[in-house]
């Protein structure tokens, strides 16, 4: 609500100092030397207010959406571990609205060109698909939900650095704007068969890294950037753990190794480049991890394995986990997961487990006759 505050200084002269005072922002003021501006400029900044155009400094007027997202992709991408991908999606804000103010940046405009992105087809080099020209008969494809939830996270990130930091605006427009409601996560885990036959395929393969790294997946749930990137000093064999000091998440994680992932690592060391760290390095340039894309595909293809990802290994060895037993937390554990949100996808696999828990429960404190 407006409050208007009459004031007299000692010359006598009478302004008018207006106050804003609204949930969830900054108080607004203004003082006006006659009383008809002072009401007029209430209304109109509390109107503004409520439905999310008012920004209170002459930064937002006198900065465009291109001037801070450029100065975020030079100042805050190289900061962040996904930042190479996110240049795609500030280059379509940019297309799209880098000539707006940011006082004109409104949650409504965001939210109109929120669906113009989830409608728009998207061109070849925009769906980050290794290839360079699309067919004339191809059906145009769409960004799933989840993709723009990503899209309107990245403008958010900026707008709350430009909040905060720069002192550019005094409010995030993007927090009022819904987002599209994501897909439940994707679970596809290797069955005991399918499971044989890839690790048969890796084993048989040229590759002299794809056995181990596929190994070390399965049983360590870590991701193929975790693991290209493993280097010897992160290994401790007395310990038999590998320390992943560069997450997803940015925090450190310590993998628990055992089993045959140990004794290939054992074996692996006998052999080591002297000339490298790397654990997996490439045969060409040892200074980068090795290239598994071509034996990867090949050993899927060997073993008559169909709709399955590199990344998919993760789920299996969380969903082995849920299998045997491991309650969500443990497998939040494992995974290096702050939240146990992440891991409820595989809550239906350990069923078993969590009936196992309750009879246990029910058999202490009634007795095995449920008296």
């Amino acid at each position: 609500m407006a409050s208007i505050e009459k004031r007299t200084d000692t010359t006598g002269a009478t302004s008018y100092r207006v106050k804003i005072r609204l949930k969830g922002y900054p108080v607004q003021s203004a003082t006006f030397p006659r009383l008809t501006d002072a009401r007029k400029w209430a209304t109109q900044t509390e109107a503004a207010l409520q439905e999310g155009r008012h920004f209170k400094t002459a930064e937002a007027k006198r900065h465009t959406l291109e001037d801070m997202l450029e100065r975020y992709r030079r100042e805050i991408l190289p900061t962040k571990r996904d930042g190479r991908h996110q240049n795609f999606q500030l280059d379509w804000w940019i297309a799209k609205l880098g000539t707006r103010t940011l006082a004109d940046c409104t949650p409504a405009l965001i939210a109109e060109y929120r669906e113009i992105l989830a409608r728009e087809p998207m061109q070849p080099q925009a769906s980050h698909i290794r290839r360079t020209r699309a067919r004339p008969d191809e059906t145009p494809r769409y960004r799933a939900n989840a993709t723009v939830v990503r899209y309107l996270a990245v403008l958010s990130h900026a707008f709350t650095v430009a909040m905060k930091e720069w002192g550019w605006v005094d409010d995030n427009p993007c927090r009022k704007v819904t987002k599209p409601k994501e897909p439940r996560g994707r679970v596809r885990f290797l069955s005991d068969d399918e499971r044989h036959r890839l690790l048969d395929a890796c084993r048989a393969s040229r590759s002299t890294a794809i056995y181990a790294v596929v190994v070390l997946a399965l049983s360590t749930g870590a991701r193929q950037g975790e693991i290209m990137n493993l280097r010897w000093g992160h290994i401790d064999f007395t310990r038999r753990t590998a320390t992943l000091h560069q997450t997803k998440n940015g925090e450190r994680r310590v993998l628990p190794l055992s089993g045959p992932a140990l004794a290939l690592l054992k074996e692996r060391a006998k052999i080591r480049r002297i000339d490298t760290d790397l654990v997996f390095p490439g045969e060409d340039d040892p200074s980068r991890p090795i290239a598994l894309q071509g034996a990867w595909e090949f050993a899927l293809k060997k073993a008559g394995i169909e709709d399955f990802r590199f990344h998919d290994l993760r789920h299996s060895a969380a969903s082995y986990l849920a299998m045997n037993g491991a309650s969500l937390a443990e497998i939040a554990e494992v995974l290096g997961h702050k939240t146990l949100a992440m891991v409820k996808r595989y809550s239906h696999l350990s069923d078993s487990h969590v009936a196992g828990v309750v009879e246990r429960m029910n058999s202490a404190i009634f007795g095995e006759g449920g008296q």
